[in-house]
């Protein structure tokens, strides 16, 4: 076993002791709304949304784009588990906004091993065999956080399966002081 699957394990042993009463939560989210977030480890949706176990759905991803998988995820949130609001999060000091399509692409063709950042971009340091599998996929870089947030909120308002009744909020969490910034322009796209 590694280290980390070890550590995981034990965390796991301990906050299953006291698990208590966490067993009698309800499927649905208590305050009926969902997040859409980056997966960025800095990011804690519960801490800075002030969530506890059950309050929302938390939908993570690179970047926190509107992906066809997170837009799937809203509307199964909404239709079945009663969701009425939608918050899209995406944050300062992204690492989607240090490559494009075109290096990622790149990347992968050379290798599949982890890739380094330096001072001039990214850099393959992996042997081959890479793949061009990479360039079938939208990999949803970003130039600029609160252009990209305006554009999932409005791709997900737009969508035929959205109900127009769902307000869809846009902000960014600055990362180095842990405040949620509104980008208005995006919550005006997705007024309910």
């Amino acid at each position: 076993m590694s280290k980390t699957r070890d550590e995981v394990l034990g965390a796991n042993s301990e906050y299953a002791e006291s698990f208590g009463d966490k067993a009698e939560l309800p499927m649905p989210p208590a305050r009926r709304f969902a997040i859409l977030t980056c997966m960025d480890a800095r990011l804690d949706p519960a801490k800075f949304a002030g969530l506890a176990e059950g309050d929302a759905h938390v939908i993570r991803n690179a970047g926190g784009r509107a992906s066809d998988d997170a837009i799937r995820s809203l509307v199964i949130s909404h239709k079945l588990l009663g969701t009425n609001e939608w918050f899209v999060v995406h944050h300062t000091d992204c690492g989607m906004e240090t490559f494009t399509d075109d290096i990622m692409r790149g990347l992968l063709k050379q290798s599949l091993d982890t890739a380094e950042i330096g001072p001039d971009g990214w850099k393959d340091v992996g042997q081959g065999p890479g793949s061009a599998e990479g360039d079938f996929i939208d990999w949803l870089t970003i130039a600029d956080q609160a252009e990209s947030v305006t554009t999932d909120v409005a791709r997900i308002r737009s969508h035929p399966l959205v109900p127009a009744d769902v307000p869809i909020y846009g902000y960014i969490y600055d990362v180095k002081s842990g405040k949620l910034i509104e980008v208005p322009e995006a919550t005006r796209a997705g007024k309910a």
